[in-house]
């Protein structure tokens, strides 16, 4: 029979490690969101109305690229952060940590990829 004190079992279950700073990055990202997401629909609104050569002209244009390109870039990291503390939550072990490596790999290849297309799309 294993007796274990209450510090013992609050251990590694974030009570004196980094939850603070990754709460407080949470929210910043958040604050971010919040001003992003509305300049973000407002910028693909605008741009996605039109023939293919307006929305060309449109995206050649420095603002919207920037407000669209911090959106995606904001928005996925936060996914990622997000599902990390999912796959925290409810996969333990060596799937814990495949799993949140599979998932920063996919989140940074869609970063990735969605820069590539607004710059093709910006020149």
């Amino acid at each position: 029979m294993r007796y274990l004190t209450d510090r013992k079992r609050a251990q590694g279950m974030g009570a004196g490690g980094s939850g603070t700073q990754g709460h407080w990055r949470m929210m910043v990202r958040s604050m971010i969101m919040v001003v992003l997401v509305p300049l973000f629909l407002i910028a693909l609104g605008k741009g996605i109305d039109g023939s293919y050569q307006e929305v060309l002209a449109y995206f050649s244009r420095p603002i919207p690229v920037i407000i669209v390109a911090l959106a995606l870039v904001v928005g996925l990291i936060q996914l990622m952060h997000e599902a990390q503390e999912a796959i925290e939550d409810y996969v333990h072990g060596v799937a814990e940590k495949l799993t949140i490596v599979a998932t920063q790999a996919f989140c940074y290849t869609l970063i990735a990829a969605s820069l590539l297309a607004l710059i093709k799309l910006a020149l």
